[in-house]
């Protein structure tokens, strides 16, 4: 299968919104309201560092993630690659989208002068944990999150 990867336009947002529905965590979380998600990319297109990266296979859009360069100073002043929301639709899993989806943005991270990639994901996707892992990243850290609504 062939999926090319491009940055996302706001005529996407709806698709997008649609993959992060599309499992049990998304369900709960994610609204089908889409005036807060348009407002939210075009803050994220603002900021210049945060992307919004989609992948299509015969034009439908069937994957996406969140890039994020962070500068920080530890780690010799190390450039960061965030990754979040990594998505894949549903009945196109086990198909290596999802590892055509890390080399992408390996691909993107190193581009932009990255040395190191990063990501969190709710502890209870056991199937991704593996996933990533399987792909080359080592669960080296714990990760908090704290609700601030």
């Amino acid at each position: 299968m062939s999926v090319v990867f491009r940055l996302a336009g706001v005529a996407d947002v709806p698709a997008v919104v649609a993959l992060l529905r599309d499992d049990m965590l998304g369900q709960a979380r994610e609204g089908l309201d889409m005036d807060d998600y348009i407002a939210a990319f075009h803050q994220m297109q603002s900021e210049g560092h945060n992307h919004l990266i989609v992948g299509e296979s015969d034009g439908r859009i069937v994957v996406t993630y969140q890039l994020t360069f962070i500068r920080g100073l530890s780690l010799r002043a190390a450039r960061r690659a965030q990754i979040e929301s990594v998505r894949v639709a549903s009945d196109m899993r086990g198909q290596q989208i999802g590892e055509a989806l890390i080399g992408d943005a390996e691909n993107r991270a190193r581009a932009a002068g990255c040395s190191l990639m990063q990501l969190t994901m709710n502890a209870s996707r056991t199937d991704s944990a593996r996933f990533y892992q399987r792909v080359g990243f080592t669960p080296s850290h714990i990760g908090y999150k704290r609700d601030l609504t």
